[in-house]
């Protein structure tokens, strides 16, 4: 494997240590599936998805963007942004940026001069807001515009992982993104239908695409390192409306069992009643043995209601890994930097805005009729008239446009380049 430069290996101990970090951390339900990874994820200022940044200092196209990434376009963009960074990899690269002090506006450092041709050589500042010490209104929008191409939160700061991401040397992106460009390419080539869903799990982000433009997008939880979500291809036939939910034995083993020897309360609390898979009939909690593993032999179900691990809805396709797509009652999760906390199942911000789009043609199904059967807290399944194709992704380079590349860290270690991964092994 070809060596990388001492800042993309400090760059994944960094990740890495954040990341052991969060594995460590006990869990306080089980439907958390991950603890928090600290406050320094928390932004005090997050930018959205569609931010309009500073008109004065950019001109280059916006990052956002209707065009989904499963398009001819989007390959023959990847393939005009891999001629850019091949250049400028013959041109020496781009500076390192290793601020001693918090990079943001107003501030005044000779590491923001050097950040400024960085932010030049990525297409993000344009040369006319020339090299300076200070770190204005033009720093500021290209700064948030870099971000958010990253899937950082889009506040203007420079942050650790805003540092990390920017020094990343310019070969590696190269790499990346002759990587992903083979599966973008399968991608645009397949027949995805007039109207599907794509989930692009190191985005960790949900598009709805129909007639060739992105009509909805969502913010998405996806599966941890240890418990990763699946590449797949189905249809979505189902659309459950105040689910119950059925713990898989993995939670049941790893989360629940631990929790009940905690706390004896704790499935009573949570509304989880055990069932005997065989005779289906309900088992007291307080006759089972917790002490041992025999617990992972029965049914674990949650009623439904506000606190269900699946809130409001969930979303049925055939697959052969028992995972699904859902709602949670923990919304603040999106607004985490780092949204891999899933035990491979897909949590969809907003998701009753999906599940408007996915009935529009099941008779009787429209936003009234779907908000009020929900306040009602009864269970119901809904089957979907015409089922609509899914497909769960692993793409971490593409772009929408001409110098807007969007660019994530290798989650599970599938582009072979250890700089862009956030390891668990030590």
């Amino acid at each position: 494997m070809k060596k990388f430069g001492s800042s993309a290996l400090d760059r994944r101990a960094f990740l890495r240590g954040v990341a052991t970090a969060g594995f460590a951390a006990a869990a306080s339900s089980a439907f958390a599936q991950q603890s928090d990874i600290g406050d320094i994820l928390a932004a005090p200022r997050r930018g959205n998805w569609d931010d309009q940044f500073d008109a004065r200092s950019n001109s280059h196209a916006k990052v956002a963007s209707f065009q989904p990434i499963a398009s001819p376009e989007t390959a023959s963009f990847i393939e005009s942004a891999i001629n850019t960074y091949s250049q400028i990899v013959a041109n020496g690269g781009w500076p390192a940026v290793n601020p001693t002090v918090k990079l943001q506006l107003g501030v005044v450092d000779p590491s923001v001069a050097v950040m400024r041709k960085r932010l030049m050589i990525a297409g993000d500042l344009s040369e006319s807001a020339g090299i300076s010490n200070s770190f204005d209104t033009y720093v500021d929008a290209a700064v948030k515009r870099f971000q958010a191409r990253h899937g950082l939160p889009a506040d203007g700061v420079m942050g650790q992982y805003s540092i990390a991401a920017m020094n990343v040397s310019p070969d590696i992106r190269l790499g990346q993104l002759k990587t992903n460009l083979d599966r973008v390419r399968t991608l645009a080539a397949a027949d995805q239908g007039p109207r599907y869903v794509m989930v692009n799990i190191p985005a960790a982000q949900l598009e709805a695409v129909e007639g060739g433009r992105v009509v909805q997008r969502h913010t998405a939880i996806v599966g941890k390192i240890d418990r990763q979500t699946p590449i797949l291809d189905s249809k979505i036939q189902e659309v459950i409306l105040n689910p119950y939910w059925t713990a898989p034995k993995s939670i049941i083993e790893k989360d629940i069992i631990p929790l009940m020897r905690k706390d004896p309360t704790y499935l009573t609390r949570n509304k989880i009643r055990l069932f005997d898979e065989r005779t289906r009939e309900e088992i007291p909690p307080e006759s089972v043995d917790w002490n041992t593993d025999e617990a992972v032999k029965l049914m674990f179900r949650q009623d439904p209601g506000k606190i269900n691990a699946m809130s409001s809805t969930k979303i049925n396709f055939p697959n052969s890994y028992a995972v699904y797509m859902h709602d949670t009652p923990q919304q603040g999760v999106f607004n985490k930097l780092m949204r891999f906390e899933s035990s491979g199942c897909v949590r969809v911000q907003n998701v009753r805005d999906l599940n408007v789009w996915l009935l529009r043609d099941t008779p009787g199904w429209d936003r009234q009729t779907m908000e009020a059967t929900i306040k009602t807290g009864v269970n119901t399944p809904i089957q979907v008239t015409n089922p609509v194709p899914l497909h769960f992704v692993y793409v971490t380079a593409w772009s929408t446009g001409d110098g807007v590349v969007h660019l994530r860290d290798d989650i599970y270690e599938r582009d072979g380049q250890a700089a862009l991964s956030i390891g668990t092994n030590t």
